[in-house]
């Protein structure tokens, strides 16, 4: 098993150098190596992961045996759907660039349109692939399987890394907007150069081509996000190839989610997200002209401001109540969980980065100014927001779950019965009124009809009852489930529960356009375009991908709480 590892991990490896040796050419060295070359030699790596991976749907996971244990920690519901979520975006990202190279056929080469057609494809198939055989541990063909995960894993690699280091279609657009104010200004439109020292490739249809510019730029942070994703779920694949899973590791029954013993956190996070959504709008509406206006920057970063520092201190309790607590730590064998937490603390990273790279140019520049002031505390806060938020997660999930008393169940059945009981006088109406209605069954036809109505109007009375009786069982259970709760686990959940919403929000606004720390051009005009393109795409990718794991290990504490 481990020359198998070994030998897989080192064909990586290589895989890994060799292609980023040809993206470092590309970017240093255009000349000798283009981009074209670069996406030809992508294309091949992604044909034969293809070519793997129909080989291990087809025959290596249908073999005798191939599948005798899954991982029920492994492939948890929300990284699978953000597979196929990132995935899809991924697909429409590739669409938009064939149909921009499609417009600009005079001007670029064929592989241009090659490359994302092969990407649509390889996207749509690992896709499938990891959503049904994500829990595998198969234990047949392992270091071929092995080498198969690895190759994957590193081609998703590179992929991550073109994406983030190649701002060729950005210069083009950035060039081509240039032009545009150049003319509505009154100036002589002139071509620029650009990274591939080409001239620059205008747009025959205005329209479509703005359509796909657009869409381009949208989407591409999830391109990253999606390649980033797969890494995570494949390496936790190849650790379990071979891997037999024994009775110790399988939980005895899986927690469920549920929404009983809350009631500030969600109120809290309900108003965050809330009040981020009318932020986001906000700012996309202001942000959609050529430039954007200061009080949209200024909105943003104030709400970070507020919201940042409450983060904060949850994490802090959190922390500070998961020490009070006497539950021992889970120190079974969990690769699930010692990624997480590698996870967590490496697509920190990418914020923590970017902020301190905000701080060194805003410092430099001109701190004493609004804007300025506030990206500065933004970036500060976001720092510490980061780095409790880790410590309260990774402390949650290496704590053993807490086991209910067998006495709940009996206590749930003895409050149903109070519930009943508390609730006589109604019963007794509606069999006084049955009663009643038996008891008096003329034997005239004239009343026929008056009977029926006062049949109906029982029947309806009846079923008020009845309603009236479930929601106050109902309301009665959530306050018996609330008040038993002691103060930790119900403090736990409402941070937990809070933390949560206030993630899925800071997800969404980066997720879906708002990048400010490229649009504000305080730190672009700082370091310079190119060098500022690469350290919002390598830190903005982490950001996302940092917000979106921190949800599922925020439900996995709120869940064990």
């Amino acid at each position: 098993q481990k020359a198998g590892q070994l030998f897989s991990g080192l064909l990586a490896m290589n895989v890994v150098f060799l292609g980023s040796a040809f993206i470092c050419c590309m970017i240093f060295n255009h000349v000798a190596i283009t981009l074209a070359d670069v996406w030809i030699l992508l294309s091949i790596l992604k044909v034969v992961c293809l070519c793997w991976i129909i080989y291990y749907l087809l025959g290596t996971s249908r073999q005798p045996h191939a599948v005798l244990y899954r991982d029920s920690h492994a492939g948890a519901i929300w990284i699978r759907g953000s597979v196929l979520l990132f995935g899809g975006f991924s697909i429409l990202l590739n669409v938009f660039q064939i149909g921009y190279s499609t417009i600009l056929i005079h001007c670029k080469s064929r592989v241009e349109i090659l490359f994302p057609a092969i990407g649509i494809i390889f996207i749509c198939t690992q896709a499938y692939f990891l959503w049904h055989h994500s829990k595998d541990c198969i234990q047949v063909q392992h270091n071929f399987t092995r080498c198969g995960l690895m190759l994957t894993i590193a081609t998703n690699l590179l992929l991550w890394l073109l994406a983030v280091t190649n701002d060729t279609i950005h210069m083009e657009i950035e060039s081509q907007l240039r032009e545009v104010e150049r003319r509505f200004a009154g100036k002589a439109p002139f071509h620029i150069p650009i990274c591939n020292e080409t001239t620059l490739c205008t747009c025959p249809n205005t329209t479509m081509c703005k359509v796909f510019q657009k869409g381009y730029i949208l989407l591409y942070p999830f391109n990253t996000e999606y390649c980033l994703v797969c890494c995570s779920v494949l390496y936790v694949m190849w650790k379990n190839v071979g891997r037999r899973i024994t009775h110790h590791h399988v939980p005895d029954t899986k927690p469920k989610f549920k929404v009983h013993g809350v009631v500030f956190g969600p109120l809290l996070g309900a108003a965050a997200v809330i009040i981020g959504t009318c932020v986001f709008m906000l700012y996309q509406i202001q942000t959609t002209g050529l430039v954007p206006s200061r009080q949209t920057f200024v909105m943003y970063y104030s709400y970070y401001i507020v919201l940042l520092p409450l983060m904060s201190v949850g994490a802090v309790i959190g922390t500070i109540i998961h020490a009070l607590e006497k539950k021992e730590l889970d120190t079974l064998k969990n690769p699930t969980r010692s990624l997480d937490v590698i996870l967590l603390m490496g697509a920190a990273l990418g914020q923590i980065g970017m902020s301190y790279f905000s701080i060194v140019a805003l410092v430099a520049t001109d701190p004493g100014d609004l804007l300025n002031s506030l990206i500065l505390s933004y970036s500060v806060l976001l720092i510490f927001q980061n780095i409790t938020q880790n410590v309260f997660i990774i402390d949650g999930l290496h704590r053993q779950r807490f086991v209910a008393a067998p006495e709940a169940k009996h206590t749930g059945h003895v409050g149903q019965h109070t519930v009943a009981a508390e609730l006589p006088g109604e019963e007794e109406t509606t069999r006084s009124s049955e009663q009643e209605h038996t008891q008096t069954s003329p034997g005239k036809e004239e009343d026929t009809k008056d009977e029926q109505n006062h049949e109906t109007y029982n029947q309806r009375r009846v079923s008020v009852i009845e309603l009236g009786q479930e929601i106050r069982k109902a309301s009665l259970s959530y306050i018996h489930s609330y008040s038993h709760l002691s103060w930790k686990r119900r403090a736990l959940r409402e941070i937990s529960f809070f933390l949560v919403l206030c993630n899925i929000i800071l997800w969404v606004m980066p997720t879906f356009g708002a990048h400010p720390a490229f649009e504000n051009g305080l730190e672009r005009s700082f370091y310079g375009y190119s060098t500022w393109f690469v350290i919002v795409n390598f830190g903005l990718p982490l950001g996302v991908f940092y917000r979106m794991h921190s949800v599922g290990g925020l439900l996995e504490v709120y869940v064990t709480a």
